[in-house]
């Protein structure tokens, strides 16, 4: 194996036998690839773009959210004008190691790697929480709740940690089967996740309790008489905007995962810039139903600005029973397990590029022989995501709940907003 040294960096010449063992499979078509795009994002429709407006009111984060869809759109056109030039599974990385070098590369990659391995994690807290309280609430097992949701027990079997282990276990599992079974079950699991939506919003429409005066319920300052405010649609003045950008990145974080799959796309160059401006269509609307519906529902903003659930919290406002609401809870479970797969996919193939290309060990790009899916990187991501998730839930387990979700987003969408920054300083260079 040859070597050469280019200022700080080390190039090693392979043979094809280390492109062998590092092989992908062609199979994705345009609308595989969208719902890879909307799959990733749309549980950001189910939960956490709520806890915007406990921060800036529906007002600022109305504002907040418009702020995003405009830069998701100048990022996403962006990547559509990329990734036919360099179709490769790296994605991000790519585009940053043709446009800066080595090292920008690595950057891009290694953030868009933090981004893609934390918001599995983020995502299977508020899975495991929801199952948790099912398996409780309709089943009457497991474990116990006080009257104010607070934790009473809970059994090992139903624990946290317990339920997050299950769910990486089994959709990883599915990752690995191969590109078919992957891109199959993307494609349900989206559009079933986008069903609940539309059912939701027109079950709210029809129920005769969506209210518009909800969208203002948070008090001038936000309920505190000494801190200043703008009114109702600004409780929070216009301070409130700012602390609303990152929840409202939650309507789009991962969409940018599209080109990953580029090295298994049956026509790269025409079909991960069509999928991907789709999905971002798609979520754009889902994005502004989502929030002038659900918050219009009794509590409103007051009550879904510090919700861990706020499309099922909504859902109780419509249908009356509690049992009813727990069934109505594993709809909701289906948004998060769209999401959830379809990152594990994109954290995979981060990892497998950027392995490959020698950044990370090199064990971590061998795909299976059979298969031809990166199942070392998969299995690798999956074990990271989970001891996050575990470490934040010690970190934090005097205060279950939303608040686990919250801390985990916002490590997240500060990994996301470092690859934008270097993705947008690509495509200008470029």
């Amino acid at each position: 194996m040859s070597e050469r040294k280019l200022g700080s960096v080390t190039y090693r010449e392979v043979g094809q036998e280390y492109f062998d063992k590092r092989g992908l499979r062609r199979h994705a078509g345009v609308w595989s690839l969208w719902a890879l795009g909307v799959g990733a994002v749309i549980s950001g429709e189910y939960y956490g773009w709520n806890f915007g407006l406990s921060t800036g009111g529906f007002g600022g984060l109305l504002v907040a959210g418009v702020i995003m869809a405009v830069m998701y759109y100048g990022l996403v056109y962006s990547i559509a004008e990329m990734s036919p030039a360099l179709p490769h599974t790296g994605g991000a990385y790519s585009f940053a190691r043709s446009a800066m070098g080595p090292w920008g590369g690595f950057l891009t990659g290694l953030a868009e790697n933090m981004e893609y391995v934390i918001t599995p994690a983020v995502v299977v807290g508020a899975m495991g929480l929801l199952m948790q309280n099912i398996v409780v609430g309709l089943f009457e097992a497991g474990g116990k709740f006080a009257a104010d949701g607070s934790v009473v027990s809970i059994a090992w079997w139903n624990s946290l940690p317990f339920w997050w282990a299950v769910f990486y276990i089994l959709f990883v599992w599915i990752n690995v089967v191969g590109i078919e079974a992957t891109m199959r079950f993307t494609v349900a699991i989206t559009v079933l996740s986008i069903v609940v939506l539309i059912f939701f919003f027109i079950a709210a429409l029809a129920s005769g309790k969506f209210d518009p005066s909800l969208w203002t319920n948070i008090p001038k300052g936000g309920g505190d008489p000494i801190a200043g405010g703008g009114g109702p649609l600004f409780p929070f003045g216009i301070a409130g905007v700012f602390k609303a950008l990152p929840f409202a990145i939650w309507f789009y974080l991962a969409i940018e995962e599209v080109p990953l799959a580029a090295e298994e796309s049956m026509d790269p160059r025409r079909d991960v810039p069509k999928g991907s401006v789709l999905a971002l269509h798609t979520l754009v609307i889902c994005a502004a139903l989502t929030l002038f519906i659900n918050t219009g529902l009794p509590g409103g903003a007051a009550l879904f600005g510090s919700s861990g659930f706020p499309l099922l919290d909504g859902f109780k406002a419509i249908f009356a029973g509690e049992k009813l609401a727990y069934l109505l809870g594993l709809l909701f479970m289906i948004g998060l397990i769209a999401s959830f797969f379809t990152i594990i996919y994109a954290y995979g193939r981060n990892t497998y590029s950027l392995s490959r290309a020698g950044y990370f060990p090199k064990f971590l790009s061998i795909t299976h022989g059979e298969r031809k899916t990166p199942h070392v990187a998969l299995i690798a991501g999956a074990v990271v995501g989970y001891a996050v998730a575990v470490m934040v839930f010690i970190l934090q387990e005097a205060e279950l709940g939303a608040q686990i979700v919250a801390a985990l987003l916002n490590m997240a969408v500060f990994a996301a907003v470092i690859s934008y920054i270097l993705q947008c300083t690509s495509f200008v260079l470029l």
